[in-house]
């Protein structure tokens, strides 16, 4: 038989009724006058409605703490998906600041090396201009015949 309130109260209820019914036939079957009988019936009523009200209340606690506990424990998956999405954020928006920095460090990079390749084409540049001019005056003095 498995453990739990549902097949519990099953087991109780039908107890109940079988101790009722018993009891009944045993009254019913009994050897009594009709006095006797009509207050062996009441007192029989009177104690299943008694019986019925003490299921009943034991009915509506176990509900009653089946409900505080699913409460309770909505309440704390609650908190904690809270608090995954409140750490989930604060990590995403440290990794878009982290990613930010190195996009901001690669630009600068980028840029400081863009400045260098122009300067270094400049002198480049300077350096065949100036060899280019030293070449035309050595070729004019050589087919001028002027010796240096």
């Amino acid at each position: 038989m498995k453990e739990n309130g549902c097949d519990c109260g099953k087991f109780l209820g039908g107890f109940l009724a079988g101790s009722l019914l018993g009891a009944l036939a045993g009254i019913l079957f009994a050897p009594k006058s009709g006095k006797e009988l009509r207050s062996d019936l009441r007192e029989m009523g009177y104690d299943a409605i008694e019986k019925t009200s003490q299921l009943s209340a034991e009915a509506q606690e176990k509900v009653r703490t089946v409900l505080d506990d699913a409460r309770r424990r909505a309440e704390e998956l609650k908190n904690e998906a809270d608090r995954q999405f409140t750490e989930a954020r604060s990590k995403a928006k440290e990794m878009l600041r982290e990613a930010e920095e190195k996009a901001y460090q690669i630009r600068k990079s980028a840029k400081d090396i863009m400045e260098e390749a122009k300067q270094e084409v400049k002198r480049v540049r300077e350096a065949v201009e100036a060899g280019v001019d030293a070449a035309k005056q050595e070729f004019s003095k050589k087919s001028t015949g002027n010796p240096v």
